[in-house]
């Protein structure tokens, strides 16, 4: 069984989160989530307190189902960032869910695109390793815990001092980190069969908002696709209540 939180009541809503991350970055949507959806935010098996497993993008959407079945989820709905994004559009092409909202996913880079994304991950990493003894002292910075998060954060300012050292951490443990990192940034999305969302950061500066959505737009004519405001690659804390207004919505 995977590590998760679940809360709230109403349809089951799984949240996924991507390359280094877990289920603590859902924390800001929660209150606003739970009041409508039985909300489960899942940790990827070798990241936060999962352990290891499946060490690609189809080989975790497999397990994510293997989960859910777990737990007797049906007629479920998924949400995913970044990495977690394309497991929601694969399991949304697999016809395993009601419906699917993707943000920020990966699955529409290209060429150098893939290079400059696996770079930066790869950097964070190293970065996270070097920081960790220290990271304590670091984080109690607004000015550290920026630079550190601003290729991922529109607003960096706003995550907690407590959720980016647990970040920081679990970011730089992650087993399975590097194997995805090899397999996730080239990673091409299917077409899903159910009701799909696709909503993009418009300052993401990691898979880049002026050249990826527009090919999202492309490729997933039949999707409702939405622009988050202000919102960087992980835009939960960037501005929480607009990201909980979209799921919400997708997950309708």
């Amino acid at each position: 069984m995977l590590a998760h939180d679940r809360t709230g009541s109403g349809p089951p809503l799984l949240l996924v989160h991507g390359l280094g991350s877990c289920k603590e970055m859902w924390r800001p949507l929660m209150p606003m989530l739970e009041r409508e959806r039985d909300v489960i935010a899942v940790d990827l098996p070798g990241f936060g307190a999962s352990p290891p497993g499946p060490t690609t993008v189809a080989g975790l959407t497999d397990a994510v189902a293997a989960f859910a079945d777990g737990l007797g989820l049906d007629g479920w709905h998924v949400a995913g960032n970044s990495m977690g994004g394309g497991i929601a559009l694969a399991l949304g092409a697999a016809g395993r869910v009601r419906s699917a909202c993707a943000v920020s996913p990966i699955g529409f880079a290209r060429g150098r695109e893939i290079a400059y994304g696996r770079g930066t991950l790869a950097a964070t990493r190293v970065l996270a390793r070097a920081l960790t003894p220290v990271a304590p002292a670091v984080v109690r910075s607004r000015v550290l815990r920026s630079a550190f998060s601003a290729h991922v954060a529109a607003r960096p300012w706003r995550i907690p001092a407590e959720d980016m050292l647990l970040w920081t951490r679990l970011y730089a443990e992650a087993p399975s980190f590097w194997a995805l990192l090899r397999d996730a940034p080239g990673w091409q999305a299917p077409t899903p069969s159910c009701p799909t969302t696709v909503a993009w950061g418009d300052r993401d500066r990691l898979l880049i908002f002026s050249r990826q959505a527009p090919r999202a737009r492309r490729r997933l004519p039949e999707a409702r696709h939405v622009v988050l405001r202000g919102c960087g690659h992980v835009p939960t804390w960037d501005d929480p209540e607009q990201v909980a207004r979209v799921i919400l919505e997708a997950s309708a």
